[in-house]
């Protein structure tokens, strides 16, 4: 799977994702880092990349409606630190199905994992 992380994301995560076998790559990579989301969101769907992020600009799912883009993985923890957000991402590509989810509108807290897929 084709994975793009937000700069909000830590940058190692990339390493790990590519680790298991994805093809990862960042926002800063493709030296978009700092630009506007509609600027970062595009260079995604360009790319035909599954996109990661922490980013609530990217939460409405009416606008990110499943099967209309090539997935969004949005990350929501309660301390999004980073050690945490390794873990918890990690987890996540080492665990689940994450080929499943092309196209998809994915939610993922602490505890649970939420997969909208679309029409």
């Amino acid at each position: 799977m084709k994975i793009k992380l937000d700069e909000n994301l830590p940058r190692e995560l990339a390493g790990i994702i590519t680790g298991l076998g994805h093809d990862a790559d960042t926002v800063l990579d493709e030296g978009l880092g700092g630009l506007d989301d509609g600027t970062v969101w595009n260079g995604s769907q360009q790319a035909e990349r599954f996109f990661v992020t922490q980013d609530l600009d990217f939460s409405d799912i009416r606008k990110f409606s499943p099967g209309h883009h090539f997935g969004i993985l949005l990350v929501r923890l309660r301390d999004p630190g980073r050690d945490a957000l390794i873990e918890r991402v990690r987890g996540i590509f080492e665990s689940l199905q994450v080929e499943t989810w092309a196209r998809c509108f994915v939610v993922a807290t602490e505890h649970k994992v939420r997969v909208r897929r679309g029409p």
